[in-house]
């Protein structure tokens, strides 16, 4: 919720009645258990007290202050207000941090607050690349759920939770409200819908937000209080509870042969391939869904390797490299030869096949690791990357490699299969719905005018919404021309904010009056264009708008050679298109070789890729293009053969 950052009015101390009334409201709440010296008489009222003061401090330090804000929630952008409990823990060094948030009528924790007060809402887990994109806005789904069923009792429908990853499971991370009962579920697997509708996380602006401007403070590496150890035990006591030891009894052991329903969700939990299960019963037993170490990290990626390029020697073996286009970048390797080959058949294996992960660390070391073993040959291309020039499709590791079961893939798209020269169900941009929207940000000196409509001066919106707001303001100072409605007079912030030096501007100021389609239009002028591309059911409300206009994907048409004619495009990543499947199809469709290169001039940190194939091939690329749900108006066309633009 807090992705932009929130309007906050000065901070004014917590009266210590305030303080202890909304202490004892928390602990009510949220059912927090007070502390109790077990040495102490039960009798000792003192003792009782001294633990509730205890309590009181720790949730809501006696330094506390308080402070209204106001944000914007939801895709309407609706203007949301709430209180802000702010104060320092022991062992900060009197850092003042946001604690809890207050907000239709709810009191939420943050994650300072979790970190230093255990157990005070239930805790959920799911893998650390889930709550890396929680941390982006995004909301947990069901069955993003790890280590359950069951799941925590107190867990239930609108109760307010925490979240940590698998890796680091004592330290929560983010902050949520449940959307369903997630005490009540006996599986995820097969599960659609959300789980837990996110509120806060470590890394929004909540978290940044410091008395002293001081980034936001970084998580502990172990909260001790959040072990979970005797929870787990718990857990398993009733899991093994709930077994018929007597009932499959078989020479004095319990059969281990499951059945075809056992067998059936086994492979759902790894995520392979449902044929022929028996089969691969053994496999399916082996994996556990624990993060590798550095050395099975490194095997899976050399395997992966041998994968890639054994499936294009069996896919295209008329072809002198077997469909390989040498040279190939690094990220051609990984994305073609690599990637969908990593045995990715759980969450926490996921999350440890990552490059970073090896002992090389980067793909350019992978590379030359593969040279080394004479298995490639490399070499070095700009001095940020090398490129394989060849590749020993004989040799002994390739030839002798035994091809395992790879994890399931999502089916095929309607529009992805079933033609000729269509790309495999791994080119997720076929068929896939874009929408471009135009945002625009009011500069500084419409504050007043945005204050007066209370509206969010440092919020995105729409032309007509603009216009919406200038209506309200309009209004509100009765600002219409009783005359001529048309008309809107002219007050000095209206002067300040609107008008400039031009001639319409000077002689609007004379006669005090101006059309208000007019200001309208000098208002669209007064702000700066941002832009978001959203892919499928993405919400504007979950993405951060780009500064900018929306930029266009470029086919430029050139002679190269005397009288060769390629067809080069760029500008495909805003669109969430990979360039090297769309150059796999248009080297089908087109029946002429194609490539993938960065483009001239681009950054070498971030660079532009750029699909070159030879001949005049807009139409094809246009075609291509719309399969991926690209409109012909964000596609601009340069034809350097006849040096105009068509």
């Amino acid at each position: 919720m807090f992705k932009k950052k929130p309007t906050i009015k000065p901070l004014s101390p917590l009266k210590s009645s305030d303080r202890r009334r909304t202490a004892d409201q928390i602990i009510s709440d949220f059912a927090i258990e007070v502390p109790v010296d077990a040495s102490a008489d039960p009798e000792d009222k003192t003792a009782a007290a001294a633990g509730l003061t205890a309590l009181r401090k720790s949730l809501l330090p006696e330094n506390a202050q308080s402070a209204r804000f106001t944000t914007t929630a939801g895709p309407d952008l609706k203007q949301v207000s709430g209180t802000i409990y702010v104060g320092s823990h022991e062992g900060t060094g009197n850092e003042q941090r946001i604690l809890w948030v207050k907000v239709w009528d709810k009191m939420y924790p943050t994650v300072y607050t979790l970190w230093y007060n255990p157990r005070i809402v239930p805790l959920l887990y799911t893998p650390l690349f889930v709550v890396e994109k929680l941390q982006g806005g995004a909301d947990l789904m069901t069955p993003g759920l790890q280590r359950g069923p069951p799941f925590p009792k107190r867990a239930t429908k609108g109760a307010i939770v925490a979240i940590a990853s698998l890796e680091a499971p004592t330290v929560p991370m983010a902050v949520g409200t449940c959307e369903i009962d997630v005490s009540a579920l006996e599986k995820t697997q097969g599960m659609k819908g959300h789980a837990v509708s996110t509120f806060h996380w470590a890394g929004d602006e909540l978290w940044s937000w410091s008395s002293t401007s001081k980034p936001g403070s970084n998580p502990p590496a172990i909260i001790e209080g959040w072990d979970d150890e005797k929870e787990d035990e718990a857990n398993l006591a009733e899991r093994t509870g709930a077994l018929d030891l007597d009932a499959e009894e078989e020479e004095g052991g319990i059969a281990l042969d499951a059945g075809p329903t056992e067998r059936s969700q086994a492979e759902l939990a790894q995520g392979v391939e449902g044929e022929d299960a028996q089969a691969n019963k053994d496999f399916i037993d082996v994996i556990d869904d624990k993060e590798l170490t550095t050395k099975e990290i490194d095997e899976a990626f050399h395997n992966a390797f041998l994968y890639g390029v054994r499936q294009h020697m069996n896919e295209n073996k008329n072809h002198p490299s077997y469909g390989l286009d040498f040279p190939l970048s690094q990220s051609l390797v990984m994305s073609q030869l690599v990637q969908p080959f990593l045995p990715t058949y759980t969450p926490a294996r996921t999350a440890s096949l990552q490059i970073k992960k090896t002992s090389w660390k980067n793909l350019k070391k992978f590379v030359k690791s593969l040279d080394k073993q004479k298995m490639v040959r490399c070499k070095d291309r700009d001095g940020h990357e090398v490129v394989i020039l060849d590749i020993d499709f004989k040799d002994r590791q390739i030839e002798q490699f035994v091809p395992y079961r790879l994890p399931k893939k999502d089916a095929p798209t309607a529009s992805a299969s079933g033609k000729s020269g269509a790309p495999s169900s791994n080119e997720s941009s076929v068929g896939q719905k874009l929408k471009l929207v135009s945002l625009l940000r009011p500069k500084e000196k419409l504050a007043p005018i945005f204050h007066a409509s209370k509206a969010d001066p440092r919020g995105m919106y729409t032309p007509a919404e603009l216009k919406q707001i200038l209506i309200a303001y309009v209004e509100a100072e009765n600002l219409v021309n009783a005359k001529n409605r048309r008309l809107i007079n002219i007050n000095p912030q209206l002067a300040d904010a609107l008008l400039g030096s031009s001639a319409a501007d000077n002689a609007a100021l004379s006669s005090g009056t101006m059309p208000r389609d007019a200001l309208a239009e000098r208002m669209v002028a007064a702000t700066s264009p941002f832009h978001a591309i959203l892919r499928n059911d993405a919400d504007i409300a979950d993405t951060k708008p780009k500064a900018g206009a929306p930029p266009k994907i470029t086919i430029t048409l050139e002679t190269r050679s005397g009288n060769k004619m390629v067809s080069k495009v760029h500008g495909l990543e805003p669109y969430h298109i990979a360039p090297q499947p769309l150059a796999d199809e248009l080297r089908k469709t087109c029946a002429g070789s194609t490539s993938v290169d960065k483009l001239q001039g681009s950054s070498p940190k971030n660079p532009i890729m750029e699909v070159m194939v030879q001949g005049p091939q807009k139409d094809a690329i246009l075609k291509a293009l719309e399969k991926r749900g690209v409109r012909p108006n964000w596609v601009d066309v340069v034809d350097k053969t006849k040096g105009k633009k068509k």
